[in-house]
């Protein structure tokens, strides 16, 4: 009977023993990893090979089919113009049509004339920049009386983007470096890694505004598309030893 007892203690103490080891075990298991975080950044400059264009007829008349015959007569041009400059009718899509009454008054606040406006706006896209400048003239000269909110794009990012993110892993890779050399430890192995780039369009100020009349330009309108910046971040955590 004594014997059973002290086999019984004895494997109770190499249980609590075990119970009390686990716990140790599982907190080694999910200490955080020492690591460095950084964020590098990485920019490069390319030149635009498109351009889009917002071009606008906004029309007035005593009715709204006046207007509105005004409005399309003008639009007709203007498209006709685009197409004539080489613009696929694939690259014009409407952007906005409105249609809204007005009123003149006189200095007592009395209505002294009603009438209807019409505008029609174009979204264009110019594929050749190195006519855009004789588009611009050529529309504003057909009747074109709204042209605002020029933009400047690159059809393919690809080789772009790709560089711009070598650029930021590289500048990553440096930073860590740097800091583990200054805190006297030693890098290894990637963690983690997640990138992100932007790309802001290049916008032109060049506009015209009028409340009918069609405006004509002597010379081709100058445009510099200049570069556009495409800029990669890279965050990369490096196990430190």
């Amino acid at each position: 009977m004594n014997k059973k007892i002290g086999i019984l203690i004895t494997a109770l103490i190499l249980l609590l023993g075990l119970a009390a080891c686990a716990p140790a075990a599982q907190a080694g298991a999910n200490a955080p990893i020492p690591q460095i975080s950084v964020t590098g950044s990485g920019i490069v400059y390319v030149v635009p090979d498109i351009a889009y264009i917002n071009v606008g007829v906004r029309s007035q008349g005593d009715t709204v089919a006046l207007a509105m015959a005004a409005n399309n007569a003008q639009a007709t041009a203007i498209k006709d113009t685009l197409v004539a400059q080489g613009v696929d009718e694939m690259d014009i899509q409407t952007s906005s049509f409105n249609v809204y009454p007005q009123s003149d008054y006189d200095y007592q606040g009395v209505i002294t004339r009603t009438y209807f406006s019409v505008e029609n706006n174009v979204y264009v896209t110019v594929r050749n920049l190195d006519n855009l400048g004789v588009i611009l003239d050529a529309v504003a000269s057909s009747g074109a009386n709204t042209i605002y909110g020029i933009s400047f794009d690159v059809v393919d990012k690809t080789e772009a983007q790709t560089s711009a993110r070598q650029l930021a892993v590289d500048s990553a890779k440096v930073q860590a470096q740097e800091l583990a050399q200054a805190a006297g430890v030693t890098l290894g192995d990637i963690i983690t890694i997640t990138s992100s780039y932007s790309y802001p369009n290049t916008y032109g100020s060049y506009g015209i505004g009028g409340g009918g009349a069609a405006y004509a330009i002597s010379e081709a309108v100058p445009i510099a598309s200049g570069q556009i910046q495409v800029s990669a971040d890279v965050t990369m955590a490096f196990e430190i030893k």
